[in-house]
């Protein structure tokens, strides 16, 4: 079988093709058919081969090409056994009654320094001496060995974790984003949407400074119609606030935030030098994180500062933080009664920052965990007031009113669904039976299969690659379009390399008469992939599927 690790860059021959130096392949069909070629062919008899088998098709799917991964929370995709070692190397201390790091209040006047940590706590150092503590402290920052109990269920451990390794702050995003870069080269994925929660401590200041309701809007028990304090002149009026109290500034240092973060990734790796590591060819763009679970003052001020970040990148023209989202808990109280006054923020706020994309966690709930009327709307509403392109989870469609009315209007719009499979049975429940994966496939709303949390979960995009093939029995073609699918629907800009939206049978005219993936594109695609960064991507990815079907056994 293919060994995916090394796989050529067309950047070379684009340059060469751009300036005439580059020899085009000898043109072909005008562009891919449907029909199933016969390279293709080969790779779904190796997959029907290897599917039989567990363990074979986790090999298989591992050098598959697998595009993007839409959906991945940088702080959840790092794994336990970094955090433990970058806390001993920051001198961190551990308080086994909350299981959590924390900062040492003071320390010893040894050479080296040591934290003082007080009676009953342990210095993060110290697990790397005693295999219990480690253990321990691995199980309390992911879902490993966890079970159940009065009281405590999944979803409360998986949410728990986060709080547990928040004392490492921010000083290691570098480093988690080589980690995270890393995983993805070694399966043979080239793009992350990363979702990352920069410093906003300031602007929840200035939030908390400005009027606002103290009631809930409790969207549970009306999800239609205005929320107090959230029509569009309260909100224009409390952007001019904000804004006159500096937000723009804050904005700026977010974007420092962001670039400082992406730099220390690109050192750790030596990109751009003959030292370069693998993961370099992985593209990392960021998703800034809104923290749904707070009151109306504050989450709006994140929000704008969200919107204000992300303008100033698009208007730089070379954008590495390119989408918004909400995250925490959708069943918590504020997130569920603040839920529909944060879509009408979200509306007025598209229509002050048009061009800023928008993904949202909807969905993300399951009967039980919230009452009834808390399932009825949230998709609906996350893309009819929300304006959200992609859905994350998108697990209670079938709950929502009209679900099929939704589902339509899902797949005449193009709106994606974010696929977690591993995700959403662990904290939700929701096993393979109970899954809406095939009634989103059969229609027609676009899907692609993405991790949320790796390193909580224990996970890697293989593994979901291959939980939908052995629960879901999908295909390897099945398999192949998902991953086209999350480029399509990434956030990079420019033209798609696809004629028509998720249709991956007809490419844009300017690089349609030669072989698809070619790794010399004739001058005038090479013009095409330069001036639409989504495209290039797609290219790479037919590139990377041309290189591994010819050689998969």
């Amino acid at each position: 079988m293919l060994r995916s690790a090394f796989y050529p860059s067309i950047a070379f021959s684009l340059c060469l093709a751009l300036m005439g130096g580059a020899q085009a392949q000898k043109p072909v069909a005008s562009s891919p058919q449907a029909t199933v070629s016969a390279s293709e062919q080969r790779a779904v008899r190796a997959f029907n081969a290897a599917v039989e088998s567990p363990l074979q098709i986790t090999a298989f799917l591992a050098e598959m090409p697998k595009g993007g991964d839409l959906h991945m929370h940088l702080s959840g995709a790092v794994y336990a056994e970094s955090f433990i070692r970058q806390a001993a190397a920051d001198g961190l201390c551990y308080s086994p009654n909350t299981r959590s790091f924390f900062k040492p209040s003071a320390t010893t006047r040894s050479m080296p320094p040591q934290p003082v940590c007080g009676e009953g706590n342990r210095r993060a150092e110290d697990a790397l001496k005693d295999q219990v503590l480690y253990d321990a402290l691995i199980d309390n920052f992911s879902m490993r060995s966890f079970v159940p109990s009065a009281g405590v269920s999944a979803h409360d451990q998986f949410f728990a974790t986060f709080a547990r390794f928040q004392a490492l702050g921010r000083a290691h995003l570098g480093e988690w984003l080589d980690e995270v870069a890393s995983r993805a080269a070694a399966q043979n994925e080239q793009y992350l949407e990363v979702m990352h929660t920069p410093d906003f401590s300031a602007v929840a200041k200035l939030g908390y400074s400005i009027p606002w309701p103290s009631t809930p809007a409790e969207a549970a028990s009306s999800s239609t119609g205005n929320a107090t304090g959230a029509d569009a002149a309260d909100l224009a009026k409390l952007r001019d606030e904000l804004l006159a109290k500096g937000l723009r500034e804050i904005a700026v240092a977010n974007r420092k935030e962001f670039a400082d973060a992406l730099d220390a990734r690109n050192r750790i790796e030596h990109c751009g030098t003959p030292a370069a590591a693998p993961a370099c060819k992985v593209k990392l763009r960021f998703l800034y994180q809104i923290l749904r679970g707070f009151p109306p003052q504050q989450v709006f001020a994140q929000t704008l500062l969200g919107f204000e970040t992300l303008q100033a990148e698009l208007d730089s023209g070379h954008p590495i933080a390119i989408g918004i989202n909400f995250v925490m808990p959708e069943d918590g109280y504020l997130s569920m009664s603040e839920y529909h006054r944060q879509m009408l923020m979200l509306d007025y706020l598209h229509s002050v920052y048009p061009k800023v994309h928008i993904t949202l966690h909807a969905g993300e709930i399951a009967p039980g965990l919230v009452s009834p009327d808390g399932l009825r709307f949230h998709i609906r509403e996350a893309i009819e007031h929300g304006h959200a392109e992609r859905i994350g989870h998108g697990v209670d469609i079938m709950y929502e009113d009209h679900p099929h009315e939704l589902l339509k209007e899902m797949a005449s719009h193009h709106i994606m669904t974010e696929i977690n499979l591993t995700s959403n049975d662990v904290i939700l429940g929701i096993q393979k039976q109970w899954h809406p994966l095939p009634i989103y496939r059969a229609a027609g709303v676009p899907v692609a299969l993405s991790t949320d949390d790796e390193g909580v979960s224990r996970i890697d995009i293989t593994h979901e690659y291959t939980r939908a093939a052995l629960d879901f029995h999908l295909g390897y073609l099945d398999l192949k379009r998902m991953a086209r699918t999350s480029l399509e629907h990434s956030f990079l800009p420019g033209a798609s390399l696809w004629a028509q939206r998720d249709q991956f049978t007809a490419v844009n005219t300017a690089c349609a008469v030669q072989p698809l993936g070619s790794e010399s594109p004739t001058p005038k695609c090479a013009v095409f992939l330069q001036a639409n960064e989504k495209a290039a991507e797609q290219w790479q990815l037919e590139h990377r599927y041309k290189v591994f079907e010819a050689t998969v056994q």
